[in-house]
């Protein structure tokens, strides 16, 4: 017997809710031909035209071998384009083809009719709640990481 049943495991429960936005997610966005971390891969290239793959592979949460992966992907299929930075010729900037805005417009429309219908189920206050509550997990479990 454990000291903690799984039902009282707060982690249980975050990642039962991660798995089902992430299989929601990759259900609608199945017909755009694009995976969960290639939308991801997009949406932030949207917002940050030019940024690194390091970079890239920070803000999506997953390790730079795993982002590689993923562009490569979406260069052959002519969604990004990568070139050498102006002045540092090691790192390749990333930015998105006209086909990958066009692509990522409405993988970005489908994406977010999952978030509106999860924000949907609560309050503004439970959202603001819920939020909060979320940061604190993070900060929480940021500090416990060993050598953090």
């Amino acid at each position: 017997m454990t000291s903690l049943p799984a039902s009282e495991r707060l982690g249980s429960h975050l990642k039962r809710a991660e798995q089902a936005l992430i299989a929601t997610k990759a259900a609608v966005l199945k017909p755009t031909g694009l995976t969960v971390p290639q939308y991801a891969a997009l949406l932030h290239l949207a917002e940050s035209p030019g940024i690194s793959a390091a970079a890239l592979a920070r803000l999506c949460g997953v390790t730079p071998p795993t982002m590689n992966t993923v562009l490569k992907n979406l260069q052959e299929h002519g969604l990004i384009v990568r070139t050498p930075h102006e002045w540092h010729r090691n790192v390749l900037e990333t930015r998105l083809t006209d086909e990958g805005r066009t692509v990522m417009a409405d993988a970005d429309g489908r994406a977010v009719r999952v978030e509106r219908a999860l924000a949907a189920e609560f309050t503004d206050e439970e959202r603001e709640m819920l939020v909060g509550l979320l940061g604190r997990c993070v900060s929480l479990l940021e500090e416990q990481r060993p050598g953090a």
